[in-house]
């Protein structure tokens, strides 16, 4: 279980092909404190330490997750989102994100807004995923709340601490991102889907 909070932008060392996945190797500040079987988002997919250094560790991405995220079109020197997971007796600052990424989307539009920036994203909508507007989605990893939620799209700002702290400096349209939609808005959407299959 996530918040959302992101840690670093953490630099791919090396990605490795392993039959259907693939071994991401990663260089962070807090490689010494991690160990064997920890888990840890990357760009907001819950992955497990398999292998470490005192310099790096090695996650394993398998085909499921490569279908849904966008962790199939890392190369060595890109910036990946990392959070270790929350601690129970600590502040829930962002929402809670489960690691589980729903789905991709194509980032459409970046406006510089006087010390801000307006990021816009398409995805899409048969999965029966949605935002509403100031609900919360995880966008690689980071915690965000929705502004002008559309059909298939929506908003978000971006500070300029989160800007240069996370990846998303490095987004631009027709960067592919990861997206997690808040937990209860897709159960209340499911239990709806539900309903309507038995009437």
């Amino acid at each position: 279980m996530f918040s959302g909070i992101v840690e670093e932008a953490a630099t791919v060392v090396s990605v490795e092909k392993n039959q259907d996945n693939i071994d991401i190797t990663m260089e962070c500040s807090f490689v010494n404190e991690l160990k064997i079987d920890q888990s840890i988002s990357h760009n907001g997919v819950c992955l497990t330490v398999v292998r470490k250094t005192d310099t790096n560790y090695t996650v394993t991405a398998i085909k499921e997750t490569l279908l849904k995220s966008n962790l199939g079109l890392l190369k060595s020197g890109d910036k990946v989102n990392l959070e270790r997971s929350m601690l129970l007796n600590a502040r829930l600052d962002g929402h809670i994100v489960q690691g589980h990424v729903d789905q991709t989307a194509e980032c459409t539009e970046v406006e510089s807004a006087d010390g801000s920036w307006y990021y816009t994203f398409r995805y899409d909508t048969s999965k029966g995923n949605l935002t509403v507007e100031k609900g919360s989605v995880s966008v690689n990893g980071v915690s965000l709340t929705v502004v002008n939620s559309q059909n298939g799209s929506f908003q978000v700002a971006i500070i300029p601490y989160t800007y240069e702290n996370t990846n998303f400096h490095q987004i631009q349209p027709g960067t592919t991102v990861n997206l997690e939609f808040d937990v209860i808005g897709k159960y209340v959407v499911r239990i709806l889907q539900a309903m309507e299959l038995k009437n």
